[in-house]
């Protein structure tokens, strides 16, 4: 830098000027020089180093550098570069002004402290692009963690910001915070609430980005699309948003149906009432209607059986192999309680098929099949009717 100046002075030289003119004219060119500097630094991270960096991301197998170091935060990077120039040009630009180059190192420091903020910034926000339609427990972790790392540097750079301006040491600054560390608490606290809150949920594997959940108190239900440390926003399948905070979902009751979609089927509880009257002792007419229609083969049908008690053997049977219903759970076709609707009747199985609109199709077959056999049986549906 002393080469700069020594050059400057040689060119002033040169010009044969003298007199009061020389130390404006020296001052001129070196603050001309400083800022043709930072410019040309500037360029160079622009144009050949970013462009370097991204072809050599370009060419690897992994995504994640192709994130951490895109076009973003290698920008946002390019813009320190120059304040750094000016920063170390200051004291040789205005040796001879030390008030002016007081004012402007602070005023450089206060710049290269709020694009360092923002590079951090735009680093921590381009990690969420690394994720997919899903987000792990580890990967929940550390979007609380970098929620809160967001805060703290904020706060920290308001803190140095504040001790440049007032020419003060930083920490003592901080040092004196702890007098009002109950206000910040209370500032606070739906961030405190919200992380831990946040930990309760992934760490107990409750909730992940991507999951279908159901708030009855909140109206959600539909897919979790983003968790932070203060809201976790839902989209319902009306297309409707719904956002709640983390802490309530600790305190209240909310289901999750992310089991459901990773296990085997999709649950079916479905009861049908049948009319007392149509229940009776199968008569040989019966019988050969049975056997004609092939719901069961001849001596398996014996005298004295009850056509509910055929009905519901047929139908947990035909159930057992039906292609669309998983036999390896749960199934059943039980009696319930009496009630004056009727005999009811719960069908209880799994379908293999777990998406809502497929699955509606198939148990609306299912049960569609099980609501027209049931005549061939001598059964009768219970259906009300108003009064004439």
């Amino acid at each position: 830098m002393e080469n700069i100046r020594i050059f400057v002075e040689e060119l002033i030289s040169l010009t044969g000027l003298s007199g009061s003119a020389v130390p404006v004219l020296r001052h001129v060119l070196l603050v001309l020089i400083a800022i043709l500097l930072a410019v040309l630094a500037g360029l160079l991270c622009r144009r050949i180093i970013v462009p370097i960096v991204r072809r050599l991301t370009a060419h690897t197998d992994v995504r994640w550098d192709d994130v951490l170091f895109g076009e973003k935060v290698l920008i946002s990077a390019c813009h320190i570069v120059p304040a750094i120039v000016i920063w170390q040009l200051l004291p040789l630009v205005f040796y001879q002004y030390p008030v002016v180059r007081e004012l402007l190192t602070r005023a450089t420091a206060i710049y290269i402290t709020v694009m360092t903020v923002r590079l951090v910034l735009v680093f921590i926000s381009a990690v969420k692009e690394l994720e997919g339609d899903e987000r792990s427990a580890r990967q929940q972790y550390l979007y609380s963690f970098m929620g809160v790392v967001r805060i703290v540097i904020i706060f920290v750079a308001v803190i140095i910001v504040v001790a440049i301006v007032l020419d003060r040491d930083p920490m003592k600054l901080f040092a004196g915070l702890g007098a009002t560390s109950a206000v910040l608490m209370l500032v606070f606290q739906d961030t405190i609430k919200g992380l831990v809150a946040g930990i309760r949920l992934t760490s107990n594997d409750m909730l992940h980005k991507g999951d279908w959940i159901t708030v009855p108190k909140a109206g959600a239900n539909g897919i979790v699309e983003d968790m932070s440390l203060t809201t976790v926003k839902i989209r319902n399948f009306d297309n409707t948003m719904v956002t709640v905070t983390p802490q309530s979902l600790v305190d209240d009751s909310f289901q999750n149906w992310n089991g459901m979609q990773q296990g085997e089927g999709r649950r079916v509880n479905r009861t049908v009432h049948y009319d007392f009257r149509s229940i009776r002792v199968v008569d040989e007419a019966l019988r050969k209607q049975l056997l004609d229609k092939k719901y069961f083969k001849a001596g398996e049908v014996k005298t004295g059986m009850v056509n509910m008690t055929l009905y519901r053997q047929y139908l947990a049977a035909w159930l057992s192999h039906h292609p669309l219903v998983n036999p390896d759970m749960t199934l059943m076709v039980r009696q319930m309680d009496p009630t004056p609707e009727g005999l009811p009747v719960e069908f209880y199985f799994f379908l293999k098929e777990k998406e809502w609109v497929p699955y509606e199709n198939q148990m609306a077959e299912i049960m569609e099949h099980i609501y027209a056999v049931t005549p061939d049986f001598g059964l009768q549906i219970y259906q009300m009717f108003p009064h004439q």
